[in-house]
């Protein structure tokens, strides 16, 4: 599930593309401080609240794929260029900033919440003890494994933006490409009031 392209990866691929591999750490990092919301809120109850009420929820997937469209707007605009070619351009954004998108891009994407409300509690067996404990155990360890796929994709991300910079073609079909699937991604979460 980690390895299924969304608004995380993109993110911590542009990024680290734009403004190197520090930068897409640090982004990678507010990254995981969402996951941690989510775990804890999951484990807690609390992410109850966001299917209990139904405009919580809507007001998260509104807001999701309003950001999703507009980071789909910003790679087909005109005079666009693709987050895999080399920008001299872009301003450098500080610590804190990268800190605080990542963690934002991740707290607006509601089927992360589903993810934990729905697929984890799964694995929960109240036979075996603690069940904080276990919720804990699963969250942890699904963060594990979405920061060490994140993290490979953030160390190669300049690997790939080389590649890509000497197929002009092939930046112009990723653009396109990205702009598409964030668009119906957006589209689809705009469109799926039937929440949890």
């Amino acid at each position: 599930m980690v390895l299924t392209p969304g608004p995380n990866m993109i993110y911590l691929l542009t990024r680290s593309i734009l403004q190197g591999r520090k930068a897409g750490f640090i982004s990678l990092l507010g990254v995981i401080l969402g996951f941690v919301f989510y775990m804890v809120s999951a484990a807690f109850g609390l992410t109850a609240i966001l299917l209990a009420v139904p405009y919580a929820y809507e007001t998260l997937q509104w807001a999701g794929a309003a950001y999703l469209l507009y980071l789909a707007w910003n790679a087909i605009r005109p005079g666009a260029t693709s987050v895999l070619s080399p920008r001299t351009d872009l301003g450098i954004d500080g610590p804190r900033k990268l800190f605080l998108m990542g963690f934002v891009t991740n707290l607006l994407n509601p089927k992360i919440a589903l993810l934990y409300l729905s697929l984890l509690p799964q694995f929960i067996d109240p036979t075996k003890g603690h069940l904080l404990l276990q919720s804990f155990t699963l969250g942890l360890t699904q963060i594990a494994v979405s920061f060490s796929v994140n993290l490979a994709i953030v160390c190669t991300a300049g690997s790939v933006a080389s590649w890509f910079s000497t197929r002009p073609t092939w930046l112009k079909f990723q653009r396109r490409m990205m702009a598409g699937v964030l668009a119906a991604l957006a589209v689809k979460l705009a469109l799926d009031h039937q929440g949890p």
